[in-house]
């Protein structure tokens, strides 16, 4: 790869635009520039954390919430499926969440 006329004024470009950054930060204005936006980062973060931590419980109610609407606007939706995973498969769905299999692959 050749280095043209194009590649040398981009990069002498670049430089300078780093170096005068680098001046810009060293003023005044510019330690206050990075202060304010150490600060934002800071803030930013810390909402970030706690959205994490709340988000379970978000999804939790979110869940519960959708349920509820779901049965109160459908009522017969719970038959419904029931009765179509008995056609589907033959046999009534286990609903207790505690009676799964363990390995649900058929044995070779």
């Amino acid at each position: 790869m050749s280095v043209n006329k194009k590649h040398l004024a981009t990069f002498i470009l670049g430089a300078a635009a780093g170096v005068a950054a680098h001046k810009y930060l060293q003023t005044e204005d510019g330690e206050k520039l990075l202060s304010d936006l150490k600060t934002k980062a800071n803030d930013l973060k810390s909402e970030a954390e706690q959205a994490v931590d709340k988000a379970p419980e978000y999804f939790e109610e979110l869940k519960t919430k959708g349920s509820d609407l779901l049965k109160s606007n459908f009522p017969d939706a719970e038959q419904f499926l029931k009765e179509l995973f008995e056609k589907i498969t033959g046999k009534a769905p286990d609903t207790d969440p505690g009676n799964q299999p363990a390995d649900p692959t058929p044995a070779s």
